[in-house]
């Protein structure tokens, strides 16, 4: 089994160091790692070092670093604008998605969203989003933490994010292009829309498409938002030579 990840706001200096606070906590109380045991420290921004606990204390644990490295970020950047889903679909959409290598999650209020973000709300739901993101990469090990946006765009706003960039790709069922065969960059960002429950709406599609825009379509099965981005993801993942 390959070593835990713990988060930390910025990896330490010197090679010997007390992990405190949430990720002490989570890994000297909940993962109970105790003297001799390896663990992974990244600052989500590329940086990770690899350190064998010393001591266990309450809530903490005087570790020493072993080594140290620095994972380039991801080119092409792959970026999610995903539909509001109803309920939980939304997290559970993030953590997948996360754990297959997403590194932008925009939320987007799509018309045919039953999700409303407002208010305080919609911070509180936004940052359920950017929790579930982080604990998801510490999952997967992933050195880079994905960009989670600060709050749900309107579709004239993902249309201007659109323009402009490497690659944009719409999830549409009735598309005639399949994911598996489009042309991808070798750098830059692609971008994939995903729409809510109900479908992306026409005026919607229009919208994307006449700012640059593809549609492109899985396969024969019409899949939940939940797992429509996952199943894209991966296959983008394959292509570009991720996995």
């Amino acid at each position: 089994m390959s070593s835990p990840l713990f988060l930390v706001e910025s990896l330490p200096a010197t090679d010997e160091w007390l992990l405190d606070g949430p990720e002490g906590h989570h890994a000297a109380n909940v993962q109970r790692l105790t003297t001799g045991e390896e663990l992974i420290l990244a600052d989500g921004r590329g940086g990770t070092a690899l350190a064998v606990v010393l001591a266990s204390g309450k809530g903490n644990l005087t570790i020493k670093i072993t080594s140290r490295g620095y994972a380039e970020r991801p080119d092409p950047r792959l970026v999610v604008v995903q539909g509001l889903p109803k309920g939980d679909r939304g997290e559970l959409a993030v953590q997948a998605m996360t754990e297959v290598g997403v590194d932008e999650i925009i939320p987007w209020s799509a018309s045919r969203s039953v999700t409303v973000w407002k208010g305080e709300r919609a911070a509180r739901a936004r940052d359920k989003w950017a929790a579930t993101a982080r604990e998801a990469a510490k999952q997967a090990r992933r050195p880079w933490l994905p960009d989670v946006a600060p709050g749900a765009l309107s579709t004239a706003k993902i249309a201007d994010r659109v323009r402009g960039e490497a690659a944009a790709l719409v999830l549409y069922e009735e598309a005639t292009d399949r994911l598996t065969g489009v042309p991808l960059p070798t750098a830059g960002e692609i971008i994939l829309v995903v729409g809510p429950e109900g479908g992306i709406a026409p005026a919607e599609l229009d919208a994307f498409v006449d700012a640059g825009a593809r549609p492109v379509r899985l396969g024969p099965e019409v899949l939940r938002t939940s797992t429509a981005g996952v199943a894209a993801l991966s296959v983008l993942a394959t292509r570009l030579g991720r996995w």
